[in-house]
């Protein structure tokens, strides 16, 4: 289910009180502090679930969000709230006597079952992610270890769960597209293998949740060099430390060819470049260049066979219907 918060359309005088409704629904009841008072209150954003994963991309001129003791203390089922840092916000978390201040990509949370802060004197403009704590099969206390902590700064595994993430929560129409309720695991998994990664855990539960997310770390790892034409199965076999045979087996068992994908991605990339007016000037060889082909007529082939257009035919059809 997709939750939609918009103030735009509402008098003015109800606006903070719908906030703090809609966010007491979906999210947790907490006191909400606003850029002046409540009757300048504004917000817009996205609510909506990914599996057992809800995902809530917001903006708001609200400068402070409190998760009280007597809120925390009605807490039924513990629940973990991750937020990534977007560019020109300037989010402080606080909770049991440790803040942290977040840079652009960088994550932490807070937990439900005891009280917090959330502040951002230029508004809160955060992507938060909310996962039962039961949901995660860690102890509460190496949980409770990580309240407003920011999560594995520099790590490799926390720079592929913020792309994700960012990923995640600017695309809310995934819920539409059947399977999409698939990522709710991955995505729990993947948080468990920050976690993890954080504390150093050399335990079999952190090499599982490494192991549960090696699909998706190593396509995430794929998408975001799908530009460069020498990207090959041996460089991302490497990266992640198994064998090119290894890397073959892990996806075959997801039914994925990684030429096949890897393709298929690059394509989804042009065909949406072609046609927007951010690369309307970069010839048709220029927009398959950025997607990491070389070659413009095999390019054109490929692209004519997937969609029964050439890349001219779609360029021009986008640029009449615009």
């Amino acid at each position: 289910m997709t939750h939609v918060l918009d103030t735009s359309r509402l008098p003015v005088a109800d606006r903070a009180d719908f906030i703090r409704d809609v966010l007491s629904r979906t999210m947790e009841r907490a006191d909400i502090e606003f850029d002046g008072n409540d009757r300048g209150a504004s917000a817009h954003g996205v609510i909506t679930d990914v599996g057992r994963v809800r995902v809530c991309s917001v903006r708001s001129n609200a400068t402070a969000l409190h998760r009280t003791p007597a809120f925390a203390r009605g807490t039924t089922e513990p629940t973990i709230f991750i937020a990534l840092q977007t560019p020109g916000s300037g989010l402080r978390l606080s909770q049991d006597g440790r803040q942290t201040a977040l840079s652009p990509g960088e994550l932490a949370f807070t937990d439900s079952s005891a009280a917090y802060s959330l502040h951002d004197p230029n508004g809160i403009q955060q992507h938060f992610f909310a996962i039962k704590v039961a949901a995660l099969a860690l102890p509460h206390d190496l949980v409770h270890r990580l309240r407003a902590v920011t999560l594995c700064p520099g790590h490799p595994v926390a720079g592929l769960a913020a792309a994700y993430f960012a990923r995640l929560a600017t695309n809310p129409d995934i819920t539409m597209h059947p399977g999409a309720e698939t990522l709710g695991q991955p995505t729990i998994e993947l948080v468990r293998a920050l976690i993890t990664t954080h504390l150093a855990v050399t335990t079999p539960l952190a090499k599982d949740s490494l192991q549960n997310t090696l699909v998706l770390r190593i396509l995430e790892y794929t998408r975001a060099r799908l530009h460069d034409p020498d990207l090959n199965a041996a460089q991302i076999a490497a990266e992640h430390h198994i064998s090119v045979r290894h890397l073959y087996n892990v996806l075959g068992r997801s039914g994925i060819s990684l030429g096949d994908w890897i393709r298929t991605q690059r394509l989804e990339a042009c065909h949406a470049d072609l046609v927007s007016p951010q690369w309307r000037h970069l010839t048709i060889a220029s927009v398959a260049r950025r997607s990491g082909f070389t070659d413009a007529s095999s390019f054109g082939r490929v692209f004519r066979a997937a969609y029964e257009l050439t890349p001219r035919q779609w360029r021009a059809h986008g640029a009449a219907t615009s």
